[in-house]
C-alpha cells in the first residue's frame, strides 16, 4: 500500500489478517526510513503500531475521539489521516508537527505535548457529548509513563465516580522517557504477570449461572466468590476499585487480540480501560535492544547500524555542563541531592547517579510532587537541585510559589531546555519562565553565557542560603571553552560588561550574548560605539550598573530569548519607570505575543527578529538622528 496517498482510515477496514500484518510492517519500515533523515520519537512509535491500526478498524475517527497523551506516540495516526505524504517535513520549520494539531486534520481533537492531560480532557468531551445527547466514543490514549501523573490520576477518579463511558487505552510498554518508577508500576507488573483476568472472570460467571436460584443464600455467595477471583487473579484490582471495567492484559501486537477486546470495550456500558502490553521500538533492532531509551526521541541516524548522526567533536551538551558541575558540588556537599520528575537522561544525571546512587531521586512524571518534595528537603537543611525543563516547570508554578518561595526555602532550579527548543514545537518551548518567576518573592534567576560560567553558578547556587536560586540553561549544546579549575561564587545580581561603548548599550545574557557582539563588530565597522553587558541576573538585577547606564544617557536595547510580556526587558522598563529615567530611550527585542511553532531554532530565531540585522537596524533608530550612521 502506498503510505503517502492514504487519504483516510477507512482503508484499513476491510484489510485481510494478511493485508493487516503486511501494512503493519510498512509503516514501520516507512517510519525507520523518514525518521532517519527528520528525527523524531521513533521508539514510541514503533510499539504502537498495531494498536493504532486496530483502533481505527474498531472505531470511526473523527467522530470518534482518539486523544492521544503526550502525542509523541501519533505518527501512525497521521498517516492513516492522509497526512503520509507530508512525512519528509516532520518536525521541520512550517512542516508536519510531530505530536497532534488540531489545525492539521479532522482527526486530531486534542493537542498534547505535555504528559497526563488526556483523561482530563476525555472526561469533558464525554460530559459535553452526554449534555448534547450524541453517540460516539471517546477514546484517550495512555501511557502507564502518563498514567503516573496527578492529572491522570484525578481524571480517573473523576470519571470513574461520574460513570461515563470513557474507553481509556493504557499503552503499556514499561517506558515512558526513562524506566518508569513508583508504586503504581508496580501494580502494573504485577497485572501483567497475573495474566488475562477477564477471560477468566467471564468464565467463571458462566459456572455461576449455571448454579440454580435455590435462594438467596446461594446468589450472595456466588456473587461474593466472584468478586473474591478479582484479588486473586489480580492483585490489588486498582482499575475496578475506581469503578472501571478492566479488560487486559492485551498482547498489543497481536490483532486478533487487540481487536476482540476493543470491540468488546466498545459495546461495554460505562468507563472501561483497555490495557495494552507494547514493546517500545518493535521491529527496529537497535530501538528493540535499547535498555536506556535512547530511541525515544531521536536526530537522524544511519539505519542499518543505528549510528546516530552527529557533529564530530562536539561540544558537551548544556544539561551534562550542568549536571557535571553539580556532581563536583556534591563531592564535597553532602546536603545536595538531585531531583527530576521522569528527566535523569534528558538532563544528563546519569553519572550523579552512578556516583550518588542514595542521592539522586525520579520522582515520575510528577513536576508538583518534585517541587513540593525538595521544599520538603530544603526544611530539613538539605540542599536540593531539582533538575526540570522549563516547559514542565510551568506545571509546577502553585508549588514554587506557595510551598518555595512562599517559605524562602534553599531548592536549587536547574531550568533546562530554556529558550527555544526547536522540533518539539509550541508545547516544549521553554520562554516563559523569566515572565512568570520574576513576579515570585525571594527568588533568584540567572543564566550562564558559556560553561565556564555555568560551573561558578552551580557553585554559587551551592554556597547560597538565602532562599530558592533558578540557573537556566538551553537545549543543544555548549560553546566549547575552557574552565577554570577552580569554581567561584558569583556575586548576587552583579552584571558583566563585555565590551565598552559610548553610543548605545545592549543589555542580553545567555545563548543571544553571541548575536549582541556580532551585531557590536558591525556597528563598529560603521563608526557606532555599542557597549556589551552581560546581565547574567535576570532577578535580581545590577541597579548600581543601571544607574550608570540610564544616567549616561544612552540608547538601551534589551535582548531575551523569552518572551518580551513581562520578561526581563520589561524588568528594565520598570526600572526606569520606578527612578525616573522618563526620557531614555529603551528598545526591546524578545518573543512576541503568540506561540511559536517547531523549526530549527535557526530558522524560528529568523522568524521572530533574533538576527544581528535586526539588532543593528534596533540600535540605529535608537540612536539620535545625528549621530545614526550609514
Amino acid at each position: 500500500m502506498d503510505l503517502n496517498n492514504i487519504k483516510d482510515p477507512s482503508v484499513v477496514k476491510d484489510l485481510s489478517p494478511e493485508e493487516l500484518t503486511h501494512l503493519a510492517q510498512e509503516v514501520r519500515e516507512f517510519l525507520i526510513n523518514n525518521l532517519s533523515s527528520t528525527g523524531g520519537h521513533l521508539g514510541a512509535n514503533l510499539g504502537v503500531v498495531e494498536l493504532t491500526l486496530a483502533l481505527h478498524r474498531i472505531f470511526e475517527s473523527p467522530r470518534d475521539r482518539f486523544l492521544f497523551d503526550v502525542g509523541h506516540q501519533s505518527y501512525i495516526h497521521k498517516i492513516l489521516t492522509g497526512r503520509g505524504k507530508e512525512f519528509d517535513s516532520l518536525r521541520q520549520y512550517q512542516g508536519l508537527c510531530g505530536f497532534p494539531k488540531r489545525n492539521e486534520s479532522e482527526h486530531d481533537v486534542w493537542e498534547t505535548g505535555h504528559s497526563s492531560t488526556s483523561l482530563s480532557a476525555a472526561m469533558g468531551m464525554a460530559i459535553a457529548r452526554d449534555l448534547k445527547n450524541e453517540n460516539h466514543s471517546v477514546v484517550p490514549i495512555i501511557g502507564d509513563g502518563a498514567l503516573t501523573g496527578g492529572m491522570a490520576l484525578e481524571a480517573l477518579n473523576h470519571i470513574g465516580h461520574e460513570k461515563k463511558n470513557v474507553t481509556v487505552i493504557l499503552n503499556d510498554n514499561e517506558m515512558s522517557i526513562a524506566k518508569n518508577v513508583g508504586a503504581l508500576h508496580g501494580a502494573l507488573g504485577r497485572m501483567r504477570s497475573a495474566g488475562r483476568y477477564n477471560r477468566a472472570k467471564d468464565d467463571l460467571e458462566w459456572i455461576l449461572k449455571k448454579i440454580p436460584a435455590i435462594g438467596g443464600k446461594v446468589a450472595s455467595t456466588a456473587e461474593r466468590l466472584k468478586d473474591s477471583m478479582k484479588y486473586f487473579v489480580v492483585p490489588g484490582m486498582f482499575f475496578e476499585e475506581l469503578g472501571f471495567t478492566y479488560y487486559g492484559p492485551v498482547d498489543g501486537h497481536d490483532f486478533d487480540d487487540l481487536e476482540e477486546n476493543l470491540e468488546y470495550a466498545r459495546k461495554t456500558e460505562g468507563p472501561v480501560i483497555v490495557h495494552v502490553m507494547t514493546q517500545k521500538g518493535k521491529g527496529y533492532q537497535p530501538a528493540e535492544s535499547d535498555v536506556k531509551d535512547k530511541w525515544h526521541g531521536v536526530g537522524p541516524y544511519k539505519i542499518d547500524s543505528g549510528e546516530k548522526i552527529k557533529p564530530a567533536d562536539a561540544p558537551p551538551a548544556w544539561s551534562e555542563v550542568i549536571s557535571e558541575a553539580l556532581r563536583r558540588e556534591a563531592r564535597t556537599d553532602d546536603r545536595i541531592v538531585a531531583v527530576t520528575p521522569a528527566m535523569i537522561l534528558g538532563s544528563k544525571l546519569e553519572k550523579f547517579g552512578d556516583e550518588f546512587p542514595d542521592r539522586l531521586f525520579d520522582v515520575g512524571i510528577a513536576e508538583q510532587h518534585a517541587t513540593t518534595m525538595s521544599a520538603g528537603l530544603a526544611t530539613q537543611g538539605m540542599k536540593p537541585f531539582l533538575a526540570i525543563y522549563s516547559t514542565f516547570l510551568q506545571r509546577g508554578y502553585d508549588q514554587v510559589i506557595h510551598d518555595v518561595a512562599r517559605q524562602n526555602l534553599n531548592v536549587i532550579f536547574g531550568i533546562d531546555r530554556a529558550g527555544l527548543v526547536g522540533a518539539d514545537g509550541e508545547t516544549h518551548q521553554g520562554v516563559f519562565d523569566i515572565a512568570f518567576l520574576r513576579s515570585v518573592p525571594n527568588i533568584t534567576l540567572m543564566m550562564p553565557k558559556d560553561e565556564n560560567e555555568a560551573q561558578h553558578m552551580v557553585h554559587t547556587a551551592a554556597q547560597y542560603d538565602d532562599g530558592p536560586i533558578a540557573i537556566r540553561y538551553p537545549r543543544g549544546n555548549a560553546l566549547g571553552v575552557d574552565v577554570d579549575a577552580d569554581p567561584k561564587p558569583i556575586e548576587i545580581g552583579s552584571w558583566e560588561t563585555l565590551e565598552k561603548g559610548t553610543d548605545a548599550v545592549i543589555l542580553t545574557f545567555g545563548t543571544t550574548i553571541p548575536l549582541a557582539l556580532e551585531a557590536r563588530e558591525q556597528l563598529e565597522s560603521r563608526g557606532v560605539q555599542v557597549e556589551v553587558v552581560n546581565a547574567r541576573f535576570m532577578k535580581p538585577m545590577d541597579e548600581a550598573k543601571l544607574h550608570e547606564i540610564f544616567e549616561r544617557d544612552i540608547p538601551v536595547i534589551t535582548m531575551e530569548e523569552a518572551v518580551l510580556q513581562g520578561g526581563f526587558g520589561s524588568a528594565v522598563l520598570e526600572f526606569q519607570s520606578d527612578h525616573g529615567y522618563v526620557n531614555q530611550r529603551v528598545h526591546r527585542i524578545g518573543l512576541p505575543d503568540r506561540f511559536i511553532e517547531h523549526g530549527s531554532v535557526k530558522d524560528l530565531w529568523k522568524e521572530v527578529g533574533l538576527t544581528v540585522e535586526k539588532v543593528v537596524e534596533s540600535v540605529q533608530e535608537s540612536l539620535p538622528t545625528t549621530e545614526k550612521r550609514a
